[in-house]
């Protein structure tokens, strides 16, 4: 299973619900990495889309506490209401198609079980109130591959893959 964020300097990812940073190159980048596969996201991350609408040509997984959501007429989406359903779902799918897309608390119950973290660090920093582990000071979690350095509307960024040496199974 992999995971896609896009971090500043302090591994911030979002503040009042809204994305920190918007990078075309790091959108159409995670467009390649999750069309076609089964992508795991919160209900208020599907909020943040197009229309509140599940993305297309993927399978959406809404894992949501909100009882009363339910992703009727939302075409390639299912709605979970618990980890136990989570897990009871994911183990239909071969673990090579799923793909964790945020936000914060769906990163953090399922950051253990992920075999890759596809990380684009982005050099600013700006008010966040939402953040990413920070995987540098994680023992189980290594560096295995970084690009060069990339500019887009002033913006710097690089894209890191880290491998987690201890991935949990469910």
């Amino acid at each position: 299973m992999d995971l896609i964020v896009n971090v500043t300097e302090n591994w911030g990812i979002g503040c009042q619900g809204r994305l920190l940073v918007s990078i075309s190159a790091d959108l159409r980048r995670f467009r390649q990495l999750t069309e076609g596969r089964v992508v795991i996201l919160g209900r208020k991350t599907l909020e943040t889309f197009p229309g509140g609408r599940p993305l297309k040509n993927r399978t959406n997984i809404i894992l949501t506490t909100n009882p009363d959501f339910h992703a009727v007429g939302a075409v390639g989406a299912v709605a979970v209401h618990s980890e136990q359903a989570l897990f009871e779902l994911l183990r239909q799918y071969p673990r090579e198609s799923l793909c964790v897309i945020g936000g914060a608390s769906v990163y953090r119950l399922l950051l253990p079980y992920c075999d890759t973290a596809r990380v684009t660090k982005t050099l600013t920093t700006v008010p966040a109130d939402a953040f990413f582990p920070d995987l540098d000071a994680l023992e189980s979690w290594r560096v295995c591959a970084q690009s060069e350095l990339f500019e887009e509307n002033g913006l710097r960024f690089r894209y890191y893959d880290y491998v987690n040496l201890t991935p949990r199974s469910f």
